[in-house]
């Protein structure tokens, strides 16, 4: 589903990635924990096509056999549309649009029409919990809402993979074990891959598999 070979990423002379190789497979659910500063958000921008690592010989990142790192900017990006839902700290809607608008914008990018884009929007959120929701702009809605809002952004054009960054960590802990919670559910019922990274024990030992990082490099 996801493999990554010989990543390295540099800021000016400082290496935060070194030589990184992993494999994730369909359906799994991955923490990547550690200390701050340990390379794990890098490592998540690059699995995600956000950013690119450096040119090095070897150096692959693969999601469905499509080596990402081949694909020019435009196909790039409709890549990233198609295949990859992302999931932030920071629900990072945008305020002067509902619920269902939110949830709306990566489809109509993709050119799925007005009708078929708001039932998918409006099914996704009938399943978690926001129905009554659909019509409130972000700043009408709770922490833990806006967080389930921006999950159906992400799963609305059913990505083969979703890369979360600190996806509970800007959330009370009944609003952030009720998302964790989500996650496993979203698995079991459509099979979707979880990326997550995580200060959170409780739901890095919920995972599948932790992989654990130190100075950017993987340790176990």
């Amino acid at each position: 589903m996801i493999k990554a070979k010989n990543i390295h990423k540099f800021y000016g002379t400082l290496e935060v990635l070194k030589d990184v190789s992993l494999t994730i497979k369909k359906g799994e659910i991955v923490a990547i924990v550690g200390p701050s500063g340990a390379g794990k958000t890098t490592l998540l921008q690059l699995l995600g096509t956000l950013d690119k690592p450096a040119e090095v010989i070897g150096a692959e990142i693969k999601i469905n056999s499509t080596n990402v790192l081949t694909l020019k900017d435009t196909s790039l990006s409709k890549f990233r549309n198609q295949h990859i839902g992302f999931i932030f700290q920071f629900h990072q809607l945008l305020p002067e649009f509902t619920a269902i608008e939110n949830v709306c914008i990566p489809a109509f990018i993709g050119n799925t029409s007005k009708k078929e884009a708001e039932k998918k929007a409006s099914d996704l959120l009938d399943f978690l919990g926001l129905s009554d929701r659909k019509q409130h702009k972000p700043n009408e809605l709770s922490g833990g809402e806006q967080q389930r809002v921006a999950v159906a952004r992400a799963l609305i054009n059913n990505p083969d993979v979703i890369f979360a960054d600190e996806p509970s960590g800007n959330l009370d802990s009944a609003s952030a074990k009720k998302l964790h919670e989500l996650f496993f559910e979203l698995r079991n019922k459509f099979n979707q891959t979880f990326v997550i990274v995580t200060h959170n024990e409780e739901l890095a030992d919920m995972a599948d598999r932790k992989l654990e990082m130190k100075d950017g490099e993987i340790i176990n």
